[in-house]
């Protein structure tokens, strides 16, 4: 089935609820959410860790394809129901679950949670939200439609120093900002050929529902599950939709952006199996009360990311940090390493104090373990009617169709693609053929 089918299925399924929805979450009364839990090896480990460490949240139902993993989560919950099909728990549990979280690889984020959404399920989804730009249309078209709690997971876009950071901007410190350098040396490449021949699927592993939607592929020990998939064009995202989903959020949300004009990106030739292991991507925006008239966005990954840059020199020969952002202004820079650090502002190539009390922010913590369940528990709050999800759909589909926009854009090297946001197509007609994929049938 085409993902495009599959995604207009869905679109009209949204729009024909007989009445608005108040909230998704349905078992408000008893001031208790019932979770259900898709992937919970890895990250979604830990998502199931920071859900259920909120005191109103009942784990329900437990979901992987690995049973080593599920066997570990189920001893941590063993009321919980256990499931290596996310549809067939779906469909059996529909009105015993309020909430699914979904913590899966990247090509399985989009038919998990629209599946969920169509059941009215409040639906909290690991980052980037979508595999593929139609996924995240129809994901924020059906959230809003259905009027659902809805939240993407970027744990950090709660934290003290990316708020602080977003606070700083918009009080206009380093005036208007007309460029922001995002990096990160991390590798989610991969520049050799796909691997040849395959191994014997491990007895604890379902290697057809691990493929899901995507193509029929053969197992190869170490090339897929359970860490290298990033590296897959067809299960992951690279880099950019890894830790530039992370970096670029705060200054995506503090500069108000909505998505590119155009996109070009210098890398290596396509192999049509990974992403290339070093890319330079740059977006150009329209701009916003928070930017120049045209706004600048330059994204590096890869090992000895960034290259040197005038703009990325700081005070004093202090080295810069090896992920974070610089935010280029009229008055200044405002340097924000990645990540629990406080961001610091240059002026005339000094480092500068700056009074943050005004902000009435609450004290920075700096410890992970403690700050990280801060998101999750804003969407359970959110569900119970106590809060407002920070990461929404709304949001979070915008953020990532920025982020894939550049990753398509891996596959035309040293070409300005020209994006039309209103009929979400490329000017380019060859770089459309990306924006979608068939879905298998499995």
């Amino acid at each position: 089935m085409k993902r495009r089918n599959f995604i207009k299925t869905t679109a009209i399924a949204s729009s024909i609820a007989i009445m608005p929805i108040l909230n998704s979450c349905k078992n408000m009364v008893s001031g208790r959410i019932r979770s259900a839990h898709i992937g919970v090896g890895g990250m979604g480990m830990e998502d199931l860790k920071a859900m259920s460490s909120h005191p109103s949240v009942d784990v329900t139902a437990l979901c992987d394809v690995d049973s080593n993993y599920l066997d570990v989560a189920h001893k941590m919950f063993p009321n919980a129901k256990v499931y290596k099909d996310y549809r067939v728990m779906l469909k059996e549990l529909e009105n015993e679950i309020d909430a699914v979280v979904i913590s899966t690889p990247d090509h399985t984020h989009a038919p998990a949670s629209l599946m969920a959404m169509e059941m009215n399920k409040a639906v909290y989804c690991q980052k980037p939200l979508t595999h593929h730009v139609t996924e995240a249309r129809a994901m924020q078209k059906m959230a809003k439609d259905r009027n659902l709690i809805t939240q993407m997971g970027i744990q950090v876009h709660s934290f003290y120093d990316y708020k602080l950071a977003t606070l700083l901007i918009q009080s206009g410190i380093i005036g208007k900002v007309s460029t922001v350098h995002a990096w990160s040396p991390k590798n989610w490449g991969f520049d050799g050929a796909a691997p040849e021949g395959s191994d014997p699927v491990p007895n604890h592993l379902d290697w057809n529902l691990w493929l899901g939607t995507s193509p029929e592929r053969q197992y190869k020990e170490g090339h897929y599950h359970p860490m290298n998939w990033r590296k897959v064009l067809d299960y992951g995202c690279g880099t950019l939709g890894d830790m530039g989903v992370h970096i670029f959020d705060t200054p995506y949300n503090a500069l108000d952006l909505d998505v590119p004009n155009t996109i070009k990106t210098e890398c290596r030739q396509p192999t049509g199996f990974g992403f290339p292991e070093k890319n330079v991507v740059t977006y150009e925006f329209p701009g916003t009360k928070y930017t120049t008239e045209n706004f600048k966005w330059i994204w590096y990954d890869g090992e000895g990311a960034p290259t040197q840059h005038e703009d990325l020199m700081l005070p004093n020969n202090e080295k810069l940090h090896d992920q974070g952002a610089m935010f280029i202004g009229e008055k200044g820079n405002l340097y924000l390493p990645h990540f629990q650090l406080m961001p610091k502002l240059i002026i005339d190539g000094k480092f500068e104090d700056m009074d943050v009390s005004k902000f009435n922010l609450e004290e920075p913590i700096r410890d992970y373990g403690t700050e990280a369940p801060k998101h999750y528990h804003q969407f359970v709050d959110a569900c119970l009617g106590k809060d407002e999800c920070t990461a929404p759909f709304s949001y979070a589909s915008r953020l990532t169709e920025t982020i894939l926009l550049g990753v398509i854009a891996q596959r035309f090297p040293n070409r300005t693609l020209h994006w039309d946001s209103k009929n979400a197509k490329f000017a380019e007609e060859e770089a459309n053929t990306f924006l979608d994929a068939p879905y298998r049938d499995f």
